[in-house]
């Protein structure tokens, strides 16, 4: 399938460099607001280059990937679809929930397919730890922890004052990558309390062109969440810009009879490791393909699902829930009480590779499941 790329900022490049691992689709042409970025990307990767009207109304284009910034995610998604084209968008899929659930029934009515990042539960390491979790080598699921903490955009980013703007902060910067994940491996999120602070507000840009200037946050900077999903299992969730010195990004899914520490859902490096009982952490092998743990696999998954008439698994319905999980969380912190979440979305199927090939590799050794499949 031609993809054309609208947005040729940083993360661009990593989806062209990625582009060779699959064979579903070809990136053929760029654009963007800033004619200066589409040439750099495109001299570098072999692609043509138009502007975004041009690209968006070009017949040969017949998925369109949004890599634009988040505030113009659902303009272009809503273009693109008009225009007849698939969309693959980078997180979040909008901004607002309405805008989401517009884009969602949008493509709905036309017939098109919207996908959106993040993708990183297609991976090898979370499709292990997604059989491993359905096979019952923990038993019966009982909560999540995920933790972000981070910070210090000012120091290494142009214009870090867009990560403290609402419809960034945390929650809607960071957060989609760890509701995704435990979403993908636990199911919908029905209710949550939420809790939220600035603990700093006025900040600095350090880098580039506007070095020196001074911006205050918009949204908070500091989230904690209580969650309760479908099913009963219990949760928590700690997104913060307020850590500069460190960075934490780790899930742990505890079960009746054991646990898993999962990788920093940002990535698709890094291990899975088990505990069974009051025994030891083990690390679990698993089968990885290297060319397709990238970003780039939820766009391939799209295209493939599109062409064997399958649901996508990193869907629009996906990233509709998971903005509406984030905004009820800052809603609820506001409000000072539990609300529930409007959205329900059906967990992904579990990935298996074009070569048939089971990305989720084998359990550990000796280990038999605990309770019966739950998946």
């Amino acid at each position: 399938m031609n993809v054309g790329v609208v947005g040729c900022g940083v993360i661009s490049h990593h989806y062209a460099k990625n582009a060779s691992g699959f064979e579903s689709f070809r990136l053929a042409v760029c654009a963007d607001l800033d004619p200066r970025a589409a040439a750099r990307l495109g001299e570098e990767r072999g692609l043509s280059v138009a502007t975004v009207d041009e690209l968006i109304a070009d017949a040969s284009v017949e998925l369109v990937l949004n890599l634009t910034p988040p505030s113009a995610h659902a303009a272009v998604t809503l273009e693109s679809l008009a225009a007849g084209k698939h969309v693959y968008t980078e997180k979040p899929l909008a901004t607002t929930v309405a805008e989401a659930r517009a884009i969602v029934a949008e493509a709905g009515r036309l017939g098109l397919r919207v996908g959106s990042a993040p993708d990183i539960f297609l991976g090898s390491a979370y499709q292990a730890a997604r059989a491993l979790v359905d096979e019952g080598m923990i038993g019966e699921p009982l909560t999540v922890s995920a933790t972000m903490l981070a910070g210090g955009q000012g120091r290494w980013h142009p214009n870090a004052d867009i990560f403290y703007t609402d419809g960034a902060g945390p929650l809607l910067d960071m957060g989609p990558y760890y509701l995704t994940a435990i979403v993908a491996l636990l199911g919908p999120i029905r209710r949550v309390a939420g809790f939220a602070t600035t603990r700093i507000s006025e900040r600095v840009i350090e880098v580039g062109p506007r070095e020196g200037e001074r911006f205050v946050a918009s949204t908070p900077t500091h989230t904690a969440a209580l969650l309760e999903l479908d099913g009963g299992v219990a949760g928590t969730l700690v997104a913060s810009f307020e850590s500069p010195e460190q960075f934490i990004g780790e899930i742990v899914v505890y079960g009746s009879e054991g646990a898993l520490a999962l990788p920093d859902p940002n990535g698709f490096d890094g291990p899975v490791r088990l505990r069974r009982g009051r025994g030891d952490w083990k690390d679990v092998e698993f089968a990885a393909n290297a060319r397709q743990d990238v970003r780039g696999i939820g766009l391939h998954d799209l295209v493939e699902s599109l062409a064997n008439g399958h649901p996508h698994r990193a869907s629009g319905e996906l990233a509709h829930h998971v903005v509406d999980v984030a905004r009820t969380i800052l809603a609820s912190a506001e409000e000072g009480r539990t609300l529930e979440v409007a959205s329900r979305v059906e967990r992904p199927a579990p990935r298996v590779a074009s070569t048939g090939e089971a990305t989720n590799g084998p359990r550990p050794d000796g280990l038999e499941p605990v309770a019966p499949p739950t998946g």
